[in-house]
């Protein structure tokens, strides 16, 4: 037990969830770790425990399922000694939006959308009443990028890019900090599950590259953390041309281009 808020990963067995347990337990913190491989998890549990000396919860769960959900649902709202969310589970989909079925499509916003804002909301009560605490959010640059064509998993992540940034808006006042993380291609399972060869991608990211730069962000309280993006002026002036727009949507008739004869 130490005097740092345990930190709660979910997708903690492998890839980008397993290395950010690794870190923050290397940091001193308590685990909580969320997957649905419990072998997995147990094996990770005990490697922390014995190298770090930290105290490291496993609760196995599928954020698909109904009940499983509830149950860590229950402990982010009912574990005061949780400060951290790291909502890192998900899944790409398989290949286009025509070869998805209604099924599959629905399976992958469940896991990447619904689990996501459901465990993100158990706790931000919570946190806004402690005043502190912090939600780091995995998105993707794909949900900046339809260019790529994964159009069902891009949507998700752009759903996780704005929720991040309107609870940042939402809670950052309330002392709550938000993150959101959007890696590109990382070298972790997600891209076998969806049936792709991660060797054939451009570009691979290691994931201890992906996590150790994500903590950079997080240390610095980014609200918008994009590991492989080089120059950060990009993303600025992209969001600053976004924020230019907003006082223009609010307007009692069309615009003039869209009233002019043709």
């Amino acid at each position: 037990m130490t005097s740092k808020p345990a930190i709660l990963i979910t997708g903690a067995s492998s890839g980008i969830g397993a290395v950010y347990a690794d870190r923050f337990a290397k940091r001193g913190h308590d685990l909580v770790l969320v997957a649905r491989d419990g072998a997995r998890l147990a094996s990770l549990a005990e490697r922390l425990r014995s190298e770090t000396g930290v105290a490291v919860d496993v609760l196995q769960a599928d954020l698909t399922a109904a009940a499983d959900i509830a149950r860590v649902e229950a402990r982010l709202r009912d574990d005061s000694r949780i400060g951290v969310l790291v909502n890192n589970a998900g899944a790409a989909g398989h290949g286009g939006f025509l070869d998805q079925s209604p099924d599959q499509a629905a399976d992958l916003i469940n896991l990447n959308v619904t689990a996501l804002t459901r465990l993100a909301r158990a706790v931000a009560q919570r946190f806004v009443e402690s005043g502190a605490g912090a939600i780091v959010n995995i998105g993707s640059v794909v949900g900046l990028a339809p260019e790529f064509s994964m159009a069902t998993y891009g949507a998700t992540k752009a759903f996780v890019l704005f929720l991040s940034q309107g609870l940042h808006l939402e809670l950052g006042p309330k002392g709550v900090y938000v993150q959101a993380v959007l890696p590109s291609v990382t070298r972790t399972e997600i891209w076998e599950r969806s049936g792709r060869d991660v060797d054939a991608l451009p570009a691979v990211m290691e994931t201890a590259e992906l996590v150790d730069a994500a903590l950079v962000g997080f240390d610095r309280r980014e609200t918008v953390t994009i590991p492989p993006l080089p120059d950060s002026g990009q993303w600025d002036a992209f969001d600053a041309a976004r924020q230019a727009m907003v006082p223009n949507f609010m307007q009692a008739h069309a615009a003039e281009r869209y009233r002019a004869a043709a």
